[in-house]
């Protein structure tokens, strides 16, 4: 069993705390920005306008996220506490909310460059589970997000929750959700003869579908708990998400 004592805040600069949290989409997007200019995107004159459009997919993430998690996951409590909507390097982003974010500010950017929409989407798809990974293991570091109890040997005490064994839900999520999707979308499937945008439906599918089994072993948000089928919030969104992904790759998948 590991023990996670870790300290949320990474450092200090004078009175300023910077977090691990937010050094995960710091990295992120640092990493995937790397990773597109040098390995993805061959055009010159894309990767030019793929330095603007940078901008634009951090302000979809940052927005997209927060509103998801305020407007799906606590909106109760941030309406009692409108004020903390804007504390984002204390956590609560929501990865589905930062997809429509992604896929609202995409939409803007290639209509105002007269270029396929779904060019960049696959792009980030490509890249994103770079920040998936670091972001799951920031909610590892932060003791959020933690799994159910279990006795197996790896499990992990989150001393800052309680003193039971617990899964690290946040690692099987870092380690499929980040480096094995990651693995499936670059070195597995070849984009040649496909449209633009058959990527982003496998991305949507396989995220779809490792987010779904994963959380089995975490634990459901306490003020939500479990829904319908007695399945969490995350996994019924998981469920749509899924299939929007399958009807994507219907149309995407032939030239």
């Amino acid at each position: 069993m590991f023990i996670n004592d870790f300290d949320p805040v990474a450092f200090n600069i004078f009175s300023l705390e910077i977090r691990w949290y937010s050094l995960s989409y710091i990295f992120g997007i640092i990493f995937g920005w790397l990773y597109c200019k040098k390995k993805l995107i061959k055009d010159d004159s894309l990767k030019i306008l793929f330095d603007d459009y940078i901008l634009y997919l951090i302000f979809g993430i940052v927005l997209g996220g927060r509103l998801g998690y305020v407007l799906i996951y606590n909106l109760k409590y941030y309406f009692s506490n409108p004020l903390e909507i804007f504390m984002i390097w204390q956590g609560g982003m929501s990865f589905h909310g930062a997809i429509v974010g992604i896929i609202l500010v995409t939409y803007i950017f290639s209509f105002k460059k007269k270029i396929s929409t779904f060019y960049f989407l696959d792009i980030v798809a490509l890249s994103s589970p770079i920040g998936i990974f670091f972001g799951r293991i920031a909610n590892f570091i932060n003791s959020e997000l933690y799994g159910k109890e279990t006795d197996l040997f790896w499990s992990v005490k989150f001393v800052l929750i309680d003193n039971l064994s617990r899964h690290p839900s946040q690692i099987y999520e870092a380690i499929f959700e980040g480096l094995i999707l990651f693995i499936i979308l670059n070195l597995l499937i070849s984009r040649e003869g496909k449209k633009d945008g058959y990527i982003s439906s496998l991305f949507l599918i396989f995220y779809s579908i490792f987010r779904f089994l994963i959380e089995f072993t975490r634990e459901p948000d306490a003020h939500i708990g479990l829904l319908i089928f007695n399945l969490s919030m995350g996994q019924l969104i998981s469920v749509v998400v899924l299939f929007a992904g399958l009807l994507l790759w219907k149309f995407k998948k032939n030239v």
